[in-house]
């Protein structure tokens, strides 16, 4: 029997950076894996492309419809106003807690570690992220390098969207990595 495809919770709201959604979204999806976008609000939300608004993309469910137990991972585009509208979300900050006490996936781009903090998951962790973030990172108490993609247990960190295909298959691959363990462990338990 096939293994059921991994789900990819993305939380984002207007605001977005584009390409940090946009394209790591397309990256997992083609690799097999669902993503779903939730935001505060239903409907689409708005990106932003560099110095304008640019494309807008679908809500497939609101904060209050999501459970992390439904999902095998989360993923947290940049932007600035994405990330800073979104650390105001009181289930915002409980999904990326939950999901950080449950050993899952959180993967985090340029802004998009502001969550990180805001949740109080990364103290005496390895991160990265925008530049402009990097001593809020530190003041919460993260050891903070300056690479394209920092992995630190189920913490996956990225700077900005250069960095998003290096972001994507270390997001692919920590799912990948969990479905050979639950293969090792059926099979042991065979």
């Amino acid at each position: 029997m096939p293994a059921a495809a991994k789900r990819v919770l993305i939380l984002a709201t207007d605001g977005f950076e584009q390409s940090e959604l946009i394209e790591p979204k397309r990256l997992l999806e083609a690799a097999g894996i669902e993503t779903v976008v939730a935001s505060p609000k239903a409907g689409e939300i708005k990106g932003w492309n560099h110095t304008d608004w640019g494309e807008s993309v679908k809500v497939d469910a609101t904060l209050d419809d999501v459970d992390s137990d439904d999902f095998d991972a989360l993923m947290l585009p940049g932007g600035q106003m994405n990330p800073d509208k979104l650390r105001l979300e009181d289930r915002v900050i409980d999904l990326v807690e939950e999901f950080d006490e449950a050993d899952k996936p959180i993967a985090a781009i340029c802004h998009g570690p502001w969550l990180l903090v805001e949740a109080d998951i990364i103290d005496g962790r390895t991160v990265t992220g925008w530049p402009s973030i990097r001593t809020d990172l530190a003041n919460a108490g993260a050891d903070v390098v300056d690479e394209e993609v920092a992995v630190d247990g189920n913490l996956i960190t990225s700077r900005k969207p250069d960095d998003i295909p290096a972001f994507a298959q270390a997001l692919i691959d920590a799912l990948s990595d969990e479905t050979e363990e639950e293969g090792d462990a059926t099979e042991d338990a065979e």
